[in-house]
């Protein structure tokens, strides 16, 4: 398995838009986390202007799949998102 982050950047106001597309964003990622694919996601605070999610999978395609699904990116609450291979130096991914 690989490791890649999936880094977006969220509009300025997020948090005042974010309530009406937060259960399916939500659901959505605890769905890829139970498949084992998603070891970890969160939010930037102070400002929340970004959200980085850690997964583990053979493919990026696989994340690719999740920003095309997530309705937070459909809802134009993401400006932009990079999938990055990460090397890690300590720790490692779930299931490993």
């Amino acid at each position: 398995m690989a490791v890649y982050l999936l880094e977006y950047s969220y509009v300025p106001d997020m948090l005042e838009r974010r309530d009406p597309h937060r259960g399916a964003h939500l659901e959505l990622i605890r769905a890829a986390h139970e498949r084992g694919e998603l070891v970890m996601a969160g939010a930037l605070a102070d400002p929340v202007d970004r959200g980085l999610l850690v997964w583990s999978v053979d493919d990026p395609a696989v994340v690719e799949a999740f920003v095309a699904e997530d309705p937070y990116v459909s809802a134009g609450l993401v400006v932009s998102w990079a999938v990055r291979p990460w090397t890690l130096v300590v720790g490692a991914p779930a299931g490993s």
